[in-house]
C-alpha cells in the first residue's frame, strides 16, 4: 500500500508516458510512493495539452488557465480517488514541467488543491487573481538560466508571489540549462519530495 502519491503533469505536445520518464530519477528516495502521469485533456500535434496555446498571449493566458480548471480538476479528482488519497491531500504532491507546471502552480495558487507540495520545472505563475494558496503546502521551483521558452525570471516572480502569500518556497536555478529537466534538477526534486513525505 502506497503512503504517498505523486502526480506528474506533462508539457504541451507531450504525454503522461513521456513525463513518466522522470520516475526512475525520483522513485529511489520514495519507496512507498505511487507515481501517476495522466494525459492532458486536449490534443496538440501528436501529444496532449492542458489548455489551448493557439493564439495565447500574456493577457489572455490567465483566462485560459481558469477555463482549464474543470477538466484538470476532474482528472485529478478521479486519480486521487482511485488511488485512495481523497481525504489525504497532505500525502499528495504535484510535479509539473512547462505547461504542466503552470497547471500545478495554479492548483496551488487558487487554493483548490491544498496538497503537501508542488515541484514546478520550467514553470510560470499564470493564474488569475486573487491568489489564495493553502499555507501548509510547500513549493520547489526548478529552472534553467538559458530557458528561452519560459524565462528564468518566471521562477523569481513565482517565488516572490508565493513567499509573499506565506507558502514555503525554494528555488533551484541551474546555470546554462535550457527548457528541460536535468539530472541535478531531478535530484533536487527527489530530495524535496522525500522531505515532504518523511
Amino acid at each position: 500500500m502506497s503512503d504517498s502519491l505523486v502526480i506528474l503533469l506533462h508539457g504541451v505536445g507531450s504525454s503522461g508516458a513521456d513525463i513518466a520518464g522522470l520516475v526512475p530519477a525520483l522513485a529511489p528516495a520514495l519507496p512507498s510512493t505511487k507515481f501517476v502521469s495522466p494525459d492532458g485533456p486536449g490534443r496538440f500535434n501528436a501529444g496532449h495539452q492542458w489548455f489551448c496555446i493557439t493564439g495565447v498571449t500574456t493577457e489572455n493566458r490567465p483566462a485560459r488557465v481558469a477555463a482549464a480548471r474543470p477538466s484538470f480538476d476532474a482528472i485529478l479528482s478521479d486519480l486521487i480517488g482511485r488511488e485512495g488519497f481523497a481525504g489525504r491531500l497532505d500525502r499528495v504532491a504535484l510535479v509539473g514541467f512547462s505547461q504542466g507546471s503552470i497547471m500545478a502552480l495554479d492548483a496551488l495558487a487558487s487554493g483548490r488543491w491544498p496538497v503537501a507540495g508542488v515541484v514546478a520545472f520550467s514553470g510560470r505563475l499564470a493564474s488569475p487573481e486573487p491568489l489564495e494558496p493553502a499555507k501548509g503546502s510547500k513549493l520547489l521551483l526548478v529552472h534553467g538560466t538559458e530557458d528561452h521558452m519560459m524565462p528564468v525570471a518566471e521562477a523569481a516572480n513565482a517565488e516572490a508571489k508565493f513567499s509573499g502569500l506565506g507558502v514555503a518556497t525554494t528555488s533551484f536555478i541551474q546555470p546554462g540549462l535550457g527548457h528541460s529537466v536535468s539530472a541535478e534538477g531531478a535530484a533536487e526534486a527527489s530530495k524535496f519530495l522525500s522531505r515532504l513525505f518523511s
